[in-house]
């Protein structure tokens, strides 16, 4: 049975000497990439790991062999692993509980590999300890599996607020990956989970990356800081809608042991005991659509009962059998088996005593109002589908969003003739497109796309579209409006108030900006 790596801080040390065996093998991503490819690279991403393999077997180098251990979870010839681990030494490898010996092989008992990120203090790059997944050990997980950097941990770290901050709380750890990424803005970060091996391997990342301020704390949700408030909440909860049944699988890193979406529920009613006024929460997480009741107005309820500004955005709906299916496979149960159809009908059932009749997957960005602050005076209460999944582009969304709160903010506390009177300007990633009719001078539509952000688009008028065009921070709203009504032969003071209700829309969506 694999072990947790040793506790960090007494093997520093050696934890010291595996970062300089892994700087010594390169052991990055583009290194990674160009030792097997892009087929391999893309095959590995689908679950395949045999070209990656085939391409390894040719290769003798310590680069080599630490993939093949450490990313593909293949066994290694003892004189390899020694040599790539020269400093460490095969015998500190075992006293970190990162290998295991079988004759004159070696076998890995953690998943560890490079990690690439950018935001907006740059770029860089740190080395992620997890479990071994399925592809490696060709078993289910289990319960206890620790999960390293996937597809919500990169939405999530995408979605951070770049804003400097005193407190953070990293609610469910796990590998410690968004702990450390809000080690990057905060002083000081506290990082919980329920899990004690998911704590072992967090603090383990932390001292391989060299990163600190960091503390980590053992516990269910928000038990280990009662009576702490912080600036800011981050978490990918274990919220996934799992039957509470006999002999379905429950696994820690996604499993919050309550009935259906009330995992959740909960997360968001803490984060009004837990966040100082102003304070900003982010989630990722579930909710429930039912026979009589729509999900993400659910959700917005539950933000509503807290007291909570909200910003609640649904990237997916799912139905039962589609949900169902999903979180099966994550567990490594595969289509076709008896196990498969069993569980799947237990998740049927589930739903089906609820009335369920969806799934909706999304983000939740939360607000302690603070009535001391001017600009939150007004309450913020935003809630939305996207057209499509934010998936893993959302590197520099953390930026747009805090942008959009400022912009959401600055619009608030401004009457419509203090908004005529402001200059505006046109963010630098929107365009217009136009479209006619064949033979038509004039366009039949006209959009404003985002570049970055959302990547939003919105149809607007041809006077919304000349308006828009000329905020660029010189004129009055007020003056461009007077200007386009003139031209159009319009009448101003009904032009003025169509304005001001779609101005303050395009502002919270990113699309126009303050002028300085």
């Amino acid at each position: 049975m694999p072990t947790a790596p040793a506790q960090p801080l007494e093997s520093a040390p050696l934890i010291e000497l595996l970062r300089s065996d892994l700087i010594a093998a390169r052991f990055t991503v583009p290194a990674l990439g160009a030792l097997w490819g892009a087929e391999a690279d893309a095959a590995l991403e689908r679950g395949n790991r045999v070209p990656a393999e085939r391409a390894l077997s040719r290769r003798t180098t310590p680069l080599g062999t630490l993939a093949s251990l450490f990313v593909l979870g293949s066994p290694v010839a003892r004189d390899a692993a020694e040599a790539a681990l020269a400093s460490l030494t095969l015998e500190g490898a075992r006293r970190l509980g990162l290998v295991e010996e079988h004759g004159d092989r070696v076998t890995a008992l953690v998943d560890l590999r490079p990690y690439d990120f950018l935001d907006a203090q740059g770029a860089g790059s740190w080395w992620i300890a997890s479990d071994l997944g399925e592809l490696a050990t060709g078993r289910e997980l289990r319960p206890d599996h620790v999960l390293g950097v996937g597809g919500a941990s990169l939405t999530l770290s995408g979605l951070l607020l770049p804003d400097p901050v005193a407190t953070v709380l990293d609610l469910g750890t796990g590998c410690g990956i968004q702990a450390m990424h809000a080690s990057r803005w905060a002083d000081r970060v506290v990082a919980t989970d329920i899990s004690s091996r998911a704590l072992e391997l967090a603090r383990f990342n932390a001292v391989l990356n060299g990163i600190e301020g960091i503390d980590f704390r053992l516990g269910s949700l928000y038990e280990p800081v009662a009576g702490e408030r912080f600036d800011r909440i981050v978490s990918n909860p274990p919220f996934v809608i799992t039957p509470r049944a006999p002999g379905v699988p429950e696994y820690e890193y996604r499993d919050g042991g309550l009935v259906g979406d009330a995992l959740i529920e909960q997360v968001v009613a803490g984060a009004a005991e837990h966040l100082v006024p102003g304070g900003i929460a982010q989630l990722l997480g579930n909710w429930e659509y039912r026979a009589d009741v729509d999900g993400l107005q659910r959700a917005a309820g539950w933000a509503d009962e807290a007291g909570l500004d909200a910003w609640i955005i649904e990237r997916e709906r799912q139905d039962p059998s589609q949900y169902a299916e999903t979180w099966i496979r994550d567990g490594g149960t595969r289509p076709g088996s008896a196990d498969f159809e069993r569980l799947c009908g237990a998740w049927l059932d589930d739903f089906d005593a609820r009335g369920v009749t969806g799934v909706g997957f999304g983000y939740l960005l939360l607000r302690h109002p603070d009535p001391a602050a001017p600009s939150m005076r007004g309450r913020m209460r935003r809630v939305e589908r996207l057209d499509a999944p934010l998936g893993r582009g959302t590197a520099g969304l953390g930026t747009h969003l805090s942008t959009a709160l400022a912009a959401a903010d600055w619009q608030a506390v401004r009457s419509d003739a203090e908004l005529l009177a402001a200059r505006l300007q046109v963010a630098g990633d929107v365009t217009e497109e136009r479209s006619h009719w064949p033979g038509e001078a004039d366009p039949s539509v006209l959009v404003l796309r985002q570049g970055g952000g959302f990547r939003r688009e919105v149809r607007v008028g041809t006077e919304l579209a000349a308006i828009v065009g000329a905020c660029d921070g010189e004129l009055g709203l007020g003056v461009i409006v007077t200007a386009v009504a003139q031209l159009l032969d319009l009448d101003v003071a009904e032009l003025e108030r169509s304005t001001v209700a779609e101005v303050r829309e395009l502002l919270i969506d990113g699309m126009l900006l303050p002028g300085s």
